[in-house]
């Protein structure tokens, strides 16, 4: 059984992680499938991608069972475990030069909230909750935590989060900045698709330049980001997505992006 599942309708491919059993916690080599989902989104066919997951919970973080079994290995480290089945992910998310949309219908814990919070879009049920638990267990957090959250919330809220192993509600989620919007349950996965479409037929060349320049704000400067602006605004220029949406604007109508 495909730990991920892949689904592509015309230029959105749906990633779904598929161990709802074990509330989607991860294996390495379930991270193993996602990574490689993740590499294949790259195509030219792709224009967005939606992650979401089955069951009940969205996804656990790591199943700590098969974790301990390794640990019975005296060289293995758990900076392997991050190494090779966290980190792959979140680079690859981040570096996808088009955007990622994420569902998240349940409990999101630990690498599982990090995940979804390294998406471009975050879309919860009223039903789901984040959930860092790593402090329960005397961890950190990984998959980006540490760099993530101080950023989209703030040193105050991401110290509760940890420290005091707090869970935020979807609600409190949108409150905080954590993620873009709570939907009823029932309409969870129609609202994400509606997202998706609006995306996938909007210039995502510049979504591409859009990441790249937003990824590299949180280490330079302003007057570097300023550059850096300069510079990719430049290379938006080049675009078809450009030259089409100048001549659909000076002839009155509808843009028809093709994400070149």
């Amino acid at each position: 059984m495909s730990l991920i599942l892949k689904q592509q309708e015309k230029n959105i491919l749906t990633l779904t992680l598929n161990r709802p059993d074990k509330y989607n916690s991860f294996t390495e080599p379930m991270a193993l499938e996602l990574q490689n989902a993740l590499k294949e989104a790259e195509s030219d066919d792709v224009r967005c991608v939606i992650l979401k997951a089955k069951g009940k919970a969205f996804c656990a973080g790591q199943d700590l069972p098969k974790v301990v079994e390794r640990a019975k290995d005296s060289e293995y480290e758990l900076a392997d475990t991050v190494q090779t089945t966290y980190n792959p992910i979140i680079r690859a998310i981040r570096e996808l030069n088009k955007p990622v949309v994420c569902a998240v219908q349940g409990t999101a814990a630990g690498a599982g909230a990090n995940i979804a919070f390294a998406c471009d879009i975050v879309v919860a049920s009223h039903e789901a909750t984040f959930v860092q638990a790593f402090s329960k267990i005397g961890l950190i957090p990984d998959s980006g935590g540490t760099y993530f959250l101080p950023r989209l919330v703030g040193l105050a809220q991401t110290n509760a989060m940890y420290l005091l192993d707090e869970k935020v509600s979807a609600d409190r989620a949108v409150e905080l900045g954590l993620i873009y919007k709570a939907v009823i349950q029932g309409n969870l996965d129609e609202e994400v698709e509606s997202i998706a479409q609006k995306l996938a037929s909007m210039p995502t060349k510049g979504f591409a330049l859009y990441k790249k320049a937003i990824n590299q704000s949180f280490d330079n400067t302003l007057n570097q980001q300023l550059e850096l602006e300069a510079e990719l605004q430049s290379t938006a220029g080049k675009t078809n997505d450009y030259n089409e949406g100048v001549t659909a604007f000076l002839e009155k109508r509808k843009p028809n992006y093709e994400g070149k």
